[in-house]
């Protein structure tokens, strides 16, 4: 009986110990341009819970499917640094070429991409072997961020001094093709369904809508002053921009293509991050040294929560 007992008590603690490990809440990972450093927010109390070393100018980011690994751009050291987050330590430091920032992972997990302004190409990595595979030169100047479609056949690079958008066939790799857009296109998101690509371009203070399989603009929506971050909810009814100059985050209804929503945030926001249940939004708030938490609810700002020295965007996993 006793045996029998201890052994209830021993299932019931593991049982209790995987419940508290499948609940625990997200964590939102920050690049700080200037501190050179990545601030790590529980989202469940929105608080700074670690801050781990990145490298001189750390920037674009992406996180690994298993959460383990972080890659983060950093300028200065013209490469994509990968930081081991058990050991909260630079593992690898991989060249890219001059002036890397916005990163990315493919939903299938095979590559991390760098968007690499000065060559006008877009670097691939393995990420089982953490080696540089092959880069992509794309003809628009500047690309400046590097996203993949939901299927990870397709990667659109943004040319902030070309106004289009590239497309890069991934098997093939090459460019294929481009879509023009408005001034300085910026920050992009797909819809889940892969079906609309959304661009804001920064100097249009418009978001532009495509439609993908036809690879023509739909829509221009205008947004705010500086339009540049943008993030899509993950039921893909929603899709949120912010915009420098403004201070603001506008809230775009896919159905209708429309701003729903303006919703203050802190100063010079930037590139966001939306938690996998959809209910939050972080944004990177530049000259705030903080990240700005939307309740997706409310439309509402409900926390800035401090981090580093201008943080550039968000991850969360």
């Amino acid at each position: 009986m006793m045996k029998t007992a201890i052994a209830w008590a021993g299932l019931c603690a593991g049982i209790a110990c995987m419940t508290t490990l499948a609940s625990a809440e997200p964590f939102a990972y920050v690049p700080n341009e200037k501190s050179g450093t990545l601030s790590v927010i529980d989202t469940a109390m929105d608080k700074v819970v670690r801050t781990i070393p990145a490298g001189q100018k750390p920037r674009g980011i992406a996180i690994s499917p298993d959460g383990k690994r972080i890659y983060v751009s950093d300028q200065p050291k013209n490469a994509l640094l990968v930081v081991d987050l058990e050991q909260e330590k630079i593992e690898r430091t991989i060249d890219l070429g001059e002036s890397p920032e916005g990163v990315s992972i493919s939903p299938d997990g095979k590559y991390v991409v760098a968007a690499v302004e000065v060559s006008n190409s877009v670097a691939f990595i393995e990420t089982s072997s953490g080696a540089r595979s092959f880069s992509v030169k794309v003809k628009g100047k500047n690309p400046e961020h590097a996203v993949f479609s939901p299927d990870s056949k397709w990667l659109v690079a943004s040319a902030e001094e070309a106004d289009q958008v590239d497309i890069v066939d991934v098997e093939k790799r090459a460019q294929v093709g481009q879509i023009q857009v408005g001034s300085r296109p910026r920050g992009m998101a797909f819809t889940p369904d892969g079906s609309r690509l959304y661009v804001a371009c920064e100097l249009a203070n418009t978001t532009f809508a495509i439609d993908w399989q036809a690879r023509k603009v739909i829509a221009k929506i205008a947004t705010g002053n500086y339009s540049n971050g943008v993030v899509m909810h993950p039921n893909g009814q929603r899709v949120y921009v912010s915009n420098g100059k403004d201070a603001t985050v506008s809230v775009i209804d896919t159905s209708s293509n429309t701003v729903v929503a303006t919703i203050p945030v802190g100063k010079r926001p930037w590139n966001m991050a939306i938690t996998p249940d959809g209910k939050k939004v972080y944004v990177a708030t530049g000259r705030s040294n903080a990240v700005s938490v939307i309740d997706t609810e409310t439309n509402k700002k409900i926390a800035d929560v401090p981090v580093g020295e201008a943080p550039w965007g968000v991850v969360i996993h």
